[in-house]
């Protein structure tokens, strides 16, 4: 079964809150569900086209059910608002090799 890949293209409009509300809660989320962070900020150097985002997080599942499983779980969805009150976000499962 392949992989998948939540990937996630962040402006934060509140960095403060966006780190206290979701930032330190979300990981132990990810991790219960069989995901690990593969890209979590850095620096980007843009090569081609227009990125229009500020940080881009890439999160790998087991796969698809996993992380479809994740995103709709308990856990996730009682912080999700961190995130979305805190950042303009695109989030995206994206099935992998």
């Amino acid at each position: 079964m392949p992989k998948a890949y939540v990937v996630g293209q962040v402006n934060f409009t509140n960095t403060v809150a966006y780190k206290e509300e979701y930032a330190v809660k979300v990981p132990g989320t990810i991790e219960k569900y069989g995901g690990k962070y593969i890209i979590r900020g850095g620096e980007m150097t843009h090569i081609e086209g227009n990125l229009e985002r500020e940080r881009v997080v890439v999160i790998e599942f087991p796969d698809q059910k996993a992380a479809t499983t994740w995103y709709n779980s308990p856990e996730y969805q009682a912080i999700i608002g961190g995130r979305q009150r805190n950042a303009e976000t695109i989030l995206t499962i994206i099935q992998g090799i």
